[in-house]
């Protein structure tokens, strides 16, 4: 596999947090590939950091981004007298705070660890307290949003197939017994090191905490990176069939329905899957390279098949968890883009740009033309 990217000098030290929500455009690091040098080694620059000033506005632009959209969820939900869009703005109001408290715990914890220098390589298996609530930390609240939009929507899905099925089913207490249960079992899978199923370690470079996937694996630790990853690949599975499934039963009842049909219903429900998809798309391009990359690391750690890519595949997972931390910056912006407003906007800028076009065509389309008109020009 070839890896390339961009070296960056800087006179800020050497060690950056990837929690903290750099942009991609700063990941700084440089990967030879074996057998494309003349000696046939892999080469490896550690990544360098911007510096504490970028991490800083980034964490601004997370929380300035989720405050932003819990105003704009709280006061829909408010508004809302629609049960099903109640529910959806429930659910929609818990992950982002899930993402915004997901935003500020673990990059306030690493950007200190960033400030204090970072571990010595040779300390990464002696994980402390602190490290171990960072692990932890990392585990829930990349599991948290998975759930949360898998649940999202299936019960979408069951609201567009089945309405009827779904009035008699979903009511608020319900939703509120299954945010508990989806809190409480990522909870729980991010304890699983307390009963000495896998374990957190500081992660290159020294600078967060993660499972541990890299260099003397055990089975516990391929059972933890297998449950932690397949949970996710699995909730975006389900989440892309799940809207899939509603978008085209929407496509085709827009398509058979009759003038007298309740449009405003429909626009609601187009809303709330146009937003689904978008936390969709966030969360596969955010989280799965990290989720693929923890599965690729930990199964060739565990077989002793690693050799020299070992620097390699630091850098894969630096790069993986610095895409993971985009996810709870883009996930507000999906509530604050696309509302129905928004998209009635942009509808109608849409609708004039074709009938402006459209009206060019007519203007030189002798067929347009009234029928005195036509004979004039078949005349010429």
């Amino acid at each position: 596999m070839m890896l390339a990217m961009s070296h960056y000098n800087s006179s800020a030290p050497s060690l950056l947090p990837p929690l903290v929500n750099t942009s991609p455009g700063q990941v700084e690091a440089e990967v030879a590939v074996k057998g494309l040098s003349q000696h046939g080694n892999l080469s490896f620059d550690q990544p360098t950091s911007s510096g504490p000033i970028a991490a800083m506005l980034s964490m601004t632009l997370g929380i300035v981004s989720n405050i932003v959209a819990l105003f704009i969820l709280a006061n829909a939900y408010s508004l809302q007298r629609r049960r099903s869009k109640a529910t959806f703005l429930l659910f929609a109001f818990s992950l982002v705070v899930t993402d915004f408290t997901g935003h500020v715990i673990p990059g306030a914890l690493v950007l200190r660890l960033y400030l204090s220098g970072g571990v010595a390589e040779e300390a990464y298996d002696s994980a402390d307290a602190m490290c171990q609530f960072l692990g932890g930390s990392m585990v829930f609240f990349g599991l948290c949003p998975l759930f949360l939009g898998c649940a999202m929507a299936a019960e979408r899905c069951l609201g567009v197939t089945q309405p009827l099925l779904h009035s008699s089913l979903v009511t608020t207490t319900r939703t509120k017994i299954t945010l508990s249960v989806i809190w409480l079992a990522a909870l729980c899978v991010a304890m699983l090191p307390c009963f000495q199923l896998g374990s957190y370690t500081y992660q290159y470079p020294g600078t967060w905490c993660f499972i541990k996937v890299l260099e003397d694996t055990h089975e516990a630790d391929v059972a933890f990176v297998v449950l932690f990853s397949g949970l996710g690949l699995t909730s975006l599975a389900v989440a892309l069939v799940c809207n899939t499934i509603s978008g085209l039963t929407l496509v085709l009842a827009r398509l058979r329905r009759q003038p007298c049909s309740h449009h405003s219903a429909k626009s609601h429900d187009i809303e709330m899957v146009v937003q689904l998809v978008g936390i969709m798309v966030t969360s596969c391009i955010c989280w799965s390279p990290l989720l693929i990359f923890g599965l690729m690391s930990v199964i060739r750690s565990y077989r002793d098949s690693i050799g020299d890519d070992l620097s390699s595949y630091k850098t894969l997972m630096v790069m993986g968890v610095r895409l993971a931390s985009w996810n709870q910056i883009l996930d507000p912006w999906v509530y604050i883009l696309l509302r129905r407003t928004i998209l009635r906007k942009v509808y109608l800028i849409a609708k004039c740009q074709t009938d402006l076009k459209g009206s060019v065509i007519r203007r030189w389309d002798p067929g347009s033309y009234h029928s005195s008109e036509k004979n004039a020009v078949n005349q010429i």
